[in-house]
């Protein structure tokens, strides 16, 4: 079943190409740069808070799996939000999916701005910063399927670097080579070093580096035979959990007392350059920087097509539902890009502390998301519709990860400074989406006036059957 949203987009994705994506969604900077300084803050417990917010992102991705299977749709969640909630909740959810992405945006070129530093410590970071949003930019208003190869690409040398780090890191531990082995996982303080109350105060993070695995379900749209492609990719999101997050936090865990890890600096960087191994510092450091590129370009292309299909129903800019040439919605894309460029501004003023508030900012966007998507799975089960995909144990799995994302956001405040500012936000988010709830609810009760060329009157923006609509056009 098609919708107005998914006019004018090609099915350019492969099998190859989306089950990449699911994989690169599921490995970012959230794990290759954050689970070092939360490791230092919160000690070999924090492999905890990835198994339970692990176990919720499961839920999440079982819950989108039945949704996208009921209709496949290029706007993902928001369309869902709107058929199973109401349209207040399709224009909610969508902008703070665009707020997740662009601060995780902000998050990822603060990061690669860091590690460049770390080979050119002469050339300014804001710089680095630019030319990475230039080039992520770029491969998205070129074409879906370059989009498509350079994430396929992004994604296995992230897979290929994990790989390596857990052979190395089990042959490490089970030879006892230096000082790894299980003992590092209670000789230093014990399993919860710093309290138990860390361990839950370190979930929003992991819950971000969890951010975008649903990333598949968006591509869903531009998808050949996605009731064939879709189940296999994401029920791959199972042992990607329990082996590239929990194992290889585990392993950090294991492989290195838990006080050799510190914030700003990967955990990964940190094992390879302790083996003494000139290069494999540098390449990992190379790893980490594609891990945020690969964040960055997927974000681009996620809230291209959200913003269009929000922009189709006027809820958004008129001109983000501009499609290029090429088929792709270069209005939406050019929409986020610009607002990326407020990360170069809080990094230059805020360096210590851009990537933590980007990333606790982008976690609210996460949670809303995930939330959007149990509850909507929760509806479409209450109809009456029985998926060959179906998520387990609904509906209490259901009301169980929608408690886990409620926790997350309570702990906020308790947390850091950081985390504080981000639940500050929530009230500022809600009553910024109120008001233009209302501006829109206006505008579609107001029929737009002829324009000097259109004497016969308004016509649908959305059809794509009109000529002079230059979305529709292919």
């Amino acid at each position: 079943m098609r919708t107005e949203t998914d006019e004018g987009y090609r099915k350019a994705l492969g099998n190859r190409q989306v089950q990449m994506i699911a994989i690169g969604g599921a490995i970012g900077v959230g794990l290759f740069l954050g689970a070092g300084g939360r490791l230092a803050a919160t000690g070999p417990a924090l492999v905890l808070s990835y198994a339970i917010a692990g176990l919720a992102a499961f839920f999440v991705m079982r819950a989108l799996g039945e949704l996208v299977l009921y209709r496949p749709v290029a706007g993902s969640f928001v369309e869902y939000a709107g058929e199973f909630i109401g349209p207040w909740a399709a224009f909610a959810s969508g902008w703070m999916y665009w707020i997740n992405w662009a601060f995780t945006g902000i998050a990822e070129l603060t990061a690669i701005a860091a590690y460049i530093h770390y080979w050119a410590p002469a050339f300014p970071q804001w710089m680095t910063a630019l030319i990475a949003l230039g080039i992520v930019m770029t491969v998205n208003l070129l074409s879906v399927r370059l989009f498509g190869e350079l994430e396929f690409w992004f994604a296995l040398l992230k897979v290929l670097a994990i790989s390596t780090f857990l052979i190395v890191g089990l042959v490490l531990v089970v030879f006892a080579v230096g000082d790894a082995g299980p003992h590092n996982l209670v000789a230093h303080g014990g399993f919860f070093p710093t309290g138990f109350p860390l361990v839950l105060m370190s979930l929003q993070s992991v819950v971000f580096a969890y951010a975008s695995i649903e990333l598949v379900g968006i591509a869903a749209g531009e998808t050949a035979r996605p009731h064939e492609v879709m189940p296999r990719a994401i029920n791959g999101v199972v042992w990607r959990i329990a082996i590239f997050y929990v194992g290889s936090v585990l392993l950090l865990a294991m492989v290195l007392p838990w006080t050799a890890y510190r914030a700003g600096t990967s955990p990964f960087v940190t094992v390879f350059a302790g083996l003494g191994v000139p290069w494999a510092a540098d390449a990992m450091n190379l790893v980490v920087i594609t891990a945020a590129a690969s964040s960055c370009n997927s974000g681009l292309y996620a809230t291209g097509r959200i913003l269009r299909s929000m922009a189709l129903k006027r809820e958004a800019p008129s001109f983000a539902a501009t499609l290029s040439s090429r088929h792709v919605p270069m209005g939406g894309i050019l929409f986020t890009a610009s607002m990326l460029l407020g990360g170069v501004a809080l990094f230059y003023f805020l360096p210590e502390r851009a990537f933590n508030i980007a990333t606790a900012c982008a976690s609210l966007g996460v949670i809303t998301t995930w939330g959007v998507l149990v509850f909507c799975q929760t509806r479409l089960r209450r109809s009456g519709h029985r998926s060959t995909f179906p998520m387990p144990g609904s509906p209490y799995t259901n009301w169980l990860t929608l408690g886990f994302l409620a926790l997350v956001v309570l702990l906020m405040p308790f947390a850091d400074e950081d985390q504080l500012v981000a639940f500050f936000l929530i009230p500022v988010l809600a009553l910024g989406i109120a008001l233009g709830w209302h501006v829109v609810k206006r505008r579609r009760h107001t029929p737009e006036p002829p324009g000097p060329a259109d004497p016969t009157g308004p016509t649908d923006p959305t059809d794509p059957a009109d000529p002079a609509d230059p979305v529709a056009r292919p």
